[in-house]
């Protein structure tokens, strides 16, 4: 715990809903929605969608009427272009400091400390004005002396429109006034139930809880409740995360776009998203060894149901995706039941270790012993290069009726030469 820390909370405001801002400017100032995968619900608004009453969760169909309205723009979920406009804002923020977390795909952490001597807020406005320049979103900045102090901060930035997107909350000579205006719910890590508690207690703002009896959050909220409480009264407790874990699973997935019910299509799917985990799998220069197939119907349908799952022991850790597709098709072929219109099938890879500590084998080479790893670097590398999935295996297949429903979806502008935008003077 240390009492001289300083952190900025750099947020990207309605960051779907900017990201197709930015490449199509008439969007300025339009509602705009971002539907789940398969265009089921809302998962994702801008302000203007907030400001029509419309909440994140509702079904497309819901508000078919206020859509034609309102001028409502919807699009499908752009993982893709979302993808690697947070790596572009990411990027840049590591320019302004040696020590920062990626708290989430729009929003990073930023220690500050040997930045005191600053004008915190000149350079956090700094900071705002190079991502929105370079890359044409607009964010928040929120700084304090912990992590929660510059959540709260950032809360108070996107809210306020006087404070132009950033907020030091650090030494503000009405810094109990600004606390006690704020739900305790808004605080980071008090979750729906603890904020119900809270309430009942009499800790209805931040400033109650920041002056709330150790003891007794301890008692009431463990010790991550206590951290919490500390955090509000500036001793940092929750260092940035720089150095993460490698993954312990890797799960890819998809529901699709229309029931599927033909063990082949099963196949393409299972096949489609098997190459993906390894993919994933090689970048963290990992192994597995074992593999899980599930398949399941959509249990909200009055029709009959199943679902099932089956592992499987790889005889060596590989990240070589034919081993695993073999192992896949083996796994699908045992738990596939004609008669059923399934919705769903994924693929986890688990037991994943580094895989420089493949053990050895007398009689079997290794994934590291033979060609295969040399094969998948290079199959990597021209997919980096071309693009993804530019070359890749024939049991995908090329029709792929199983595939997500997108119908909305817009171009992968910084990703794919084809989409780029075309600018005529």
């Amino acid at each position: 715990m240390r009492q001289d820390e300083l952190f900025a909370l750099v947020d990207c405001n309605n960051f779907y809903a900017a990201c197709e801002r930015v490449f199509a400017p008439e969007l300025e100032g339009k509602p705009i929605g971002i539907l789940s995968n398969n265009d089921g619900i809302i998962v994702a608004l801008s302000d203007e969608l907030k400001q029509l009453g419309i909440n994140r969760g509702v079904p497309l169909f819901k508000i078919k009427d206020q859509i034609r309205k309102y001028d409502i723009r919807i699009f499908s979920s752009n993982y893709t272009l979302y993808g690697d406009m947070s790596s572009r804002v990411m990027k840049i923020l590591s320019r302004f400091t040696p020590d920062f977390e990626i708290y989430s795909i729009d929003e990073a952490f930023l220690r500050l400390s040997e930045f005191r001597h600053l004008d915190l807020t000149a350079y956090a406005r700094k900071i705002k004005h190079v991502v929105h320049q370079w890359t044409g979103l607009p964010v928040s900045i929120g700084i304090g002396p912990t992590k929660t102090l510059a959540k709260l901060a950032n809360h108070v930035a996107k809210r306020r429109k006087d404070l132009a997107g950033v907020f030091d909350l650090t030494d503000h000579p009405r810094k109990d006034n600004i606390l006690a205006s704020i739900d305790v719910k808004r605080v980071w890590g008090v979750g729906p139930q603890y904020a119900k508690l809270l309430h009942r207690n009499g800790f209805h703002n931040v400033l109650q809880l920041a002056g709330a009896p150790r003891k007794w959050i301890k008692k009431k909220m463990t010790v991550v409740g206590l951290r919490t409480v500390l955090e509000l009264n500036g001793t940092s407790c929750i260092d940035l995360e720089q150095d993460l874990d490698p993954k312990k699973e890797i799960v890819s997935s998809k529901s699709f776009g229309q029931p599927v019910t033909e063990l082949k299509d099963l196949q393409e799917a299972v096949n489609s998203y098997c190459i993906r985990a390894a993919q994933k799998l090689r970048e963290e220069k990992q192994v597995t060894g074992q593999i899980m197939v599930y398949v399941t119907t959509n249990r909200f349908k009055n029709e009959p149901q199943y679902a099932n799952y089956e592992f499987y022991k790889l005889p060596l850790p590989t990240a070589y995706t034919p081993d695993l597709l073999q192992a896949a098709a083996r796994i699908l072929k045992n738990i596939y039941r004609r008669g059923y219109k399934y919705k769903k099938v994924g693929v986890m890879l688990s037991e994943i270790s580094p895989e420089v500590n493949i053990p050895p084998d007398l009689f079997t080479p290794t994934y590291l012993d033979d060609r295969r790893r040399v094969i998948m670097a290079c199959m990597d590398a021209i997919n980096h290069k071309m693009g993804m999935n530019k070359l890749t295996y024939a049991g995908v297949g090329t029709v792929q009726n199983w595939k997500m429903k997108r119908e909305m979806l817009t171009p992968h502008y910084t990703t794919r030469w084809q989409d780029l935008p075309i600018v005529k003077a």
